[in-house]
């Protein structure tokens, strides 16, 4: 895909990915923006040894607008947006309300003086992806070279944000539905640069290295090769990846997508694995949206290695998981999950692994 690198009216970054290498993009940003003063921190809680990021100015961002006022869409005439072209196939732009941003002054510290609670500037980077220009669509409705060129993007970004300082771990998530948070209904994702490894990922890298100190072989690896041996949990299999309802599933309804080929990242895969994700994983949309027959809320989050540690201990997958417990109903994190993040599935594997095979 031909590559093309602007600036927006506030000086953050656009992208345009083009199919067409004869494309050209040299729309300006016409908006008058005030300038970007990031400020975005994070506190260490001192009890679990987390990162908090404090982000008091997305309090600002834009909420639920209407379609002809979408941000996302293309600009048009009197009507400037965030991308000021007419037209896009995928577009990358730096986030205008980032939690994680570069160019933050302010430098380490303690909190009221609490050296147990440490302050540190949140720097790294966060990107919003469009997947099309097309404001009633959806990933589901994409193209196999549509999502084609979408993964062809995670890749190119998952290597430019893990190149830029401060960036330890690359994060490529898509939010779907208003029961998840929604608040922009263009499809669209987002990628996150943090500037730490994310505590699911220690305790994922943490398991592997056990697992194999006692296996010598990969978890991951060895849950994949059960799941296909057994069937009993897989949704859609191809020549290079496997959906299945994980055995343990936390959520209502939840899958994980696999590579048959142990890699650390999204820019690790071949083409041949890119082009067969396409096709496995708009099936198992297809099936999702199939489940309650109504588009379902969804998150779909991309498991990557760190920038710098465990990646021969890390298993690229992608886990698709939504809050809807039945077509009307949803599942709460109440007590149990909030409080002692101790969760409790309404439904079975099993039951959800069947309900989707059949679809």
């Amino acid at each position: 895909m031909k590559r093309t690198a602007r600036k927006l009216a506030d000086g953050r970054e656009i992208i345009y990915f083009d199919s067409d290498p004869a494309k050209v993009r040299d729309v300006e940003d016409t908006r008058d923006l005030p300038a970007r003063s990031p400020a975005s921190e994070m506190r260490r809680d001192p009890l679990t040894g987390e990162w908090v990021a404090l982000a008091a100015h997305r309090q600002t961002r834009t909420y639920k607008p209407p379609a002809e006022l979408c941000p996302l869409c293309p600009s048009g005439p009197g009507r400037p947006t965030e991308i000021p072209e007419p037209d896009y196939d995928v577009v990358v732009f730096e986030n205008q309300f980032p939690s994680f941003a570069q160019g933050i002054t302010a430098g380490s510290d303690t909190v009221d003086g609490m050296p147990m609670v440490a302050s540190e500037p949140a720097t790294g980077r966060c990107e919003v992806v469009c997947f099309t220009s097309d404001h009633n669509s959806s990933f589901g409705e994409l193209s196999r070279q549509q999502v084609r060129a979408v993964v062809d993007v995670w890749a190119d970004r998952t290597e430019a944000l893990g190149a830029t300082p401060g960036v330890e771990q690359v994060f490529c998530f898509e939010n779907r539905g208003e029961e998840i948070g929604v608040t922009l209904h263009h499809p669209h994702g987002q990628i996150y640069g943090y500037p730490f490894v994310t505590p699911r990922t220690e305790k994922m890298l943490r398991v592997a290295e056990e697992y194999r100190a006692e296996h010598g072989s990969h978890v991951l690896g060895d849950v994949l090769a059960a799941e296909r041996a057994s069937g009993r949990r897989v949704v859609v299999e191809s020549s290079h990846w496997t959906a299945f309802v994980p055995a343990a599933a936390r959520w209502p309804v939840e899958a994980h997508v696999v590579p048959h080929r142990q890699v650390p990242d999204l820019a690790a895969l071949t083409d041949d694995e890119r082009d067969d994700f396409a096709a496995t994983y708009l099936e198992l949309l297809r099936r999702m949206d199939g489940l309650y027959d109504r588009p379902l809320p969804y998150i779909a989050a991309w498991h990557q290695a760190p920038v710098r540690t465990g990646r021969d201990l890390s298993w690229l997958h992608l886990q698709v998981f939504s809050v809807l417990r039945s077509a009307d109903k949803l599942k709460f994190l109440a007590g149990s999950e909030s409080g002692m993040a101790v969760w409790i599935n309404d439904v079975t594997p099993e039951q959800i692994a069947d309900r989707l095979r059949a679809l």
